[in-house]
């Protein structure tokens, strides 16, 4: 499974989505930002990569439709409502992040190994519960 997360400028949240779900085994995880000035910027290539999508905010939707209707006209694009409010790796972010994603992903990962994650949170990381 293929999952791109987009947020603005792909500094902080939708790089946080790609480092969680990379450390599970059956996905691949990559993230993008929809500003110039982003550190991958969204594309094509990136889009027509993915088996799902998910947009941090309504407005990071928007922009994806505008300039990428074309890509998108067969993909799941999913908003999250996650706001601009966390830290890289922020434990609150992760916590979110998990319990938005993880029924999107479930069904694709049944009876799948999960790899342990490289980073510690506080509560329950694990997929499912």
């Amino acid at each position: 499974m293929k999952l791109l997360f987009v947020c603005s400028r792909n500094r902080l949240r939708s790089p946080t989505a790609e480092a969680i779900f990379s450390a599970y085994d059956g996905i691949d995880a990559l993230s993008a930002g929809t500003s110039p000035d982003a550190e991958t910027p969204a594309s094509a290539d990136l889009i027509e990569w993915a088996d799902l999508i998910f947009a941090m905010e309504r407005v990071h939707k928007s922009r994806l439709q505008e300039r990428f209707s074309p890509q998108l006209r067969e993909k799941r694009l999913i908003v999250l409502g996650i706001p601009d409010n966390y830290k890289y790796m922020a434990p609150d972010l992760v916590r979110i992040l998990e319990a938005a994603v993880l029924p999107h992903v479930q069904p694709y990962l049944a009876g799948q190994k999960t790899k342990t994650p490289s980073i510690q949170t506080s509560g329950n990381s694990e997929p499912g519960k």
